[in-house]
Parts: C-alpha cells; sequence; structure tokens
C-alpha cells in the first residue's frame, strides 16, 4: 500500500533478510521519488526481524542512540525519519522488531514500542485488513506495484 497512515504493521512473520533489506526501502519505486518528501510514507511502518538482524543491524553502524534494548540508526533515511530497532519481551519470549519512527516527534519510539506490543499481545493473531493489503504490497514485485494517485492523475 502506498497510503500514508499511521502506525502499521506491513509484513506479517518474522522477514528473512531479503526481506528485510527489500521492506527497508519498499517505496523507491515511486514515481515521484525525488520531488516529494517520503516521510510519511515510511514513518509509522513496522515489521518482525529476528535476533540475528537485529545483532546484524547493531554492529553495521555505532547507534545514533540506544535505551536499553531499542536503539535507532545513525543514517536518516529522510528528513526526520530514522530505523529504530526493538527487543521486546512477549508472553516471555524475546522478539525482534524494525520500525521508521519521525523523530521530530519525541514520543514517535514509545507510540511505536506500544502499538508492537499492544498488536503482538492480542489473543487472536489474525490480520486486520488493512494489514493484509499491505503485506500483500510488500510482497509484490516492484514491477507490479502501483501508486494510485499516480495512475489516475496521468488520466487526466
Amino acid at each position: 500500500m502506498n497510503t500514508p497512515a499511521l502506525i502499521r504493521k506491513i509484513f506479517e512473520g518474522v522477514a528473512t533478510r531479503s526481506q528485510m533489506f527489500r521492506l527497508f526501502d519498499r517505496h523507491n519505486q515511486r514515481p515521484n521519488r525525488w520531488e516529494t518528501d517520503a516521510a510519511p510514507l515510511y514513518s509509522g511502518e513496522w515489521f518482525e526481524i529476528d535476533e540475528a538482524h537485529y545483532d546484524y543491524m547493531l554492529d553495521i553502524l555505532p547507534p545514533l542512540w540506544m535505551r536499553g534494548p531499542i536503539f535507532a540508526l545513525r543514517e536518516f533515511l529522510t528528513g526526520s525519519v530514522t530505523s529504530i530497532f526493538f527487543a521486546l519481551r512477549i508472553d516471555g519470549k524475546v522478539r525482534f522488531f524494525h520500525g521508521y519512527c519521525d523523530l521530530s516527534n519525541h514520543n514517535s519510539v514509545e507510540e511505536m514500542r506500544a502499538v508492537i506490543f499492544k498488536r503482538e499481545t492480542q489473543p487472536v493473531r489474525a490480520m486486520t485488513r488493512d494489514e493484509r493489503l499491505e503485506h500483500i504490497w510488500s510482497s509484490t514485485a516492484d514491477a507490479y506495484r502501483g501508486y494510485e494517485q499516480f495512475r489516475i492523475s496521468a488520466f487526466r
């Protein structure tokens, strides 16, 4: 999907290494990539990774900051949006997540942590319709992804 929303899960399951890197920049084929601010597209997106990928990302660059098991990458994706990595204890097991937070909002990291925790501790783990659409869009090859607002405006 390409509709900016609040904090949202974009991939179901634990992402493999190749899926993780693809999800890091899943909007890279948008038609106006260099013309507009991409912060609203990325900010709030999150997905699950495994411990090895969490450790790998921690070792790649010195973190911008670390707060216990949460750290931010030093490299910003766009504007004030950067990668945040979480290690959260859920149902007695430590699980690992990646999300994009807009650090201009001082509460964004804690808000995302709370949303992830709430979502992953629900008794019913079925995906919502919006989550299924995000997962399908994230799993679709770049050549087949569409950006509705650009297709419509191209025909007007």
